[in-house]
């Protein structure tokens, strides 16, 4: 019979491997990472990792994402609709994010970071849009999200390149305002 992933041994092993992960990645860079460095620092054998984990880029992904998952909260965005707001909340999270990367993680994480930031934006944005948007269809919904999650991304990636001198509140005002105002022309 297997092991419920609630099981508070699982629970804790998998805490134990990700803060292994996430030690040693202030340390080294990525690349440098072996699941012997992990299975060492988290006092674990490699079956136990490979338990949890299929390798090293897995634990990455769901370390990242984890991270991140938090840093958001989704739970805050199934009662918010998408606005103005919403949008500066989740430029807020994601630069927190990233900023917070930055002060841990070394160069070589950037595909990976996108990939995953990109992915639980979709998620969002999706979510939001589908409360307000009851007839359009799903893919039109789905390629909004991803628009939105790219634009937001991208934008955070503006940010970080600009020095991080301004608050991330007041560097995505003006852009926010700017598309709301562009949206609401009509063409004559």
């Amino acid at each position: 019979m297997t092991q419920s992933k609630t099981d508070p041994r699982i629970e804790r092993t998998r805490r134990w491997i990700l803060d292994a992960f996430i030690e040693l990645s202030a340390q080294k860079e990525f690349k440098d990472i072996t699941v012997k460095d992990i299975t060492n620092e988290a006092k674990i054998n490699r079956t136990t990792f490979y338990y949890h984990f299929e390798d090293i880029y897995d634990l990455l992904d769901k370390a990242l994402s984890e991270v991140l998952f938090i840093e958001l909260n989704k739970e805050d965005y199934q009662h918010n609709e998408l606005n103005e707001e919403s949008c500066v909340q989740i430029f807020k999270a994601i630069t927190n994010f990233q900023r917070s990367l930055s002060n841990r993680c070394h160069r070589g994480y950037e595909d990976i970071i996108a990939k995953i930031i990109r992915e639980q934006l979709e998620i969002i944005f999706y979510c939001l849009l589908v409360k307000q948007q009851q007839t359009v269809e799903e893919k039109d919904l789905r390629t909004t999200a991803a628009m939105f999650s790219w634009g937001i991304y991208g934008a955070s990636v503006e940010w970080g390149k600009s020095g991080q001198h301004i608050a991330p509140e007041a560097f995505i005002q003006p852009v926010l305002a700017c598309i709301t105002r562009a949206l609401g022309s009509k063409k004559e």
